[in-house]
């Protein structure tokens, strides 16, 4: 209940955050946009002044308990094989899969975290690809025991 209201509550700051440019980016194209202090001996900006660039501080940061979690609640890991997802629990954490592995281990770790219960971020295959995943599921392996062997010999 608490997580739901903090994250409500990141989600109602992050409207009122301010965009952090660089001073006088807007004004000259060789200076880039993204943040860098203003050091400048007059800078408006390095002073805090009214009429100044808003900078980064404290205040504008989200909650410590939901910081750094996906928006749907979950913390994110990264997933590349079946044994990462061992000492993961599917109330806590949802997965992304690594988009280095190929179609035909991606379908195998999709499935195999499915029947565990974990969400998935990133599933990264259409759903014609799924409902075949599916067919040749049902063909090639008759529990999650095989596809582990199947996995752990490649």
């Amino acid at each position: 209940m608490e997580q739901k209201r903090l994250m409500k509550l990141r989600k109602n700051m992050a409207k009122h955050r301010p965009s952090f440019r660089r001073v006088e980016s807007w004004r000259y194209v060789r200076v880039k946009d993204p943040w860098r202090k203003a050091r400048g001996i007059d800078s408006r900006t390095r002073i805090k002044s009214k009429s100044g660039v808003k900078s980064p501080s404290v205040g504008y940061r989200g909650p410590k308990k939901v910081r750094g979690l996906h928006p749907s609640g979950y913390e994110e890991v990264r997933v590349v094989s079946i044994e990462d997802l061992k000492n993961l629990n599917n109330k806590m954490h949802a997965l992304k899969i690594s988009s280095k592995l190929g179609a035909k281990k991606r379908m195998l770790l999709i499935d195999y975290a499915q029947n565990r219960g974990f969400k998935i971020l990133n599933i990264g295959i259409s759903q014609r690809e799924l409902e075949d995943l599916e067919s040749m599921l049902e063909s090639s392996f008759d529990d999650v025991d095989d596809l582990e062997e199947e996995l752990k010999d490649d």
